[in-house]
């Protein structure tokens, strides 16, 4: 099953930020720790960090929108799983 990654909350006051930049494209296999994107606020960027071992297949926002906290931003699966539920 595919697991969601939510943009993550970076401090106490934030409640949007941006995928400025991604670092493992669509399709691509991460492990658990590998770097997906670079996510900021308006005070701080941080690298955000695979939760699951697998293959990227989807970036769910585009870069520099503004995205509310936990909104999903990319999943990761195995490869050829349907998506389609998930981001349903």
């Amino acid at each position: 099953m595919a697991v969601k990654i939510g943009m993550p909350n970076l401090g106490h006051t934030m409640e949007s930020g941006k995928v400025v930049q991604w670092l493992a494209p669509v399709g691509a296999v991460v492990a658990r720790g590998g770097l997906l994107a670079v996510v900021e606020s308006d005070k701080v960027s941080m690298e955000v960090e695979a939760p699951a071992a697998g293959i990227v297949l989807a970036h769910l926002v585009e870069l520099q929108a503004d995205i509310p906290v936990g909104t999903a931003i990319a999943l990761i699966g195995e490869a050829g799983e349907s998506i389609d539920p998930v981001v349903c």
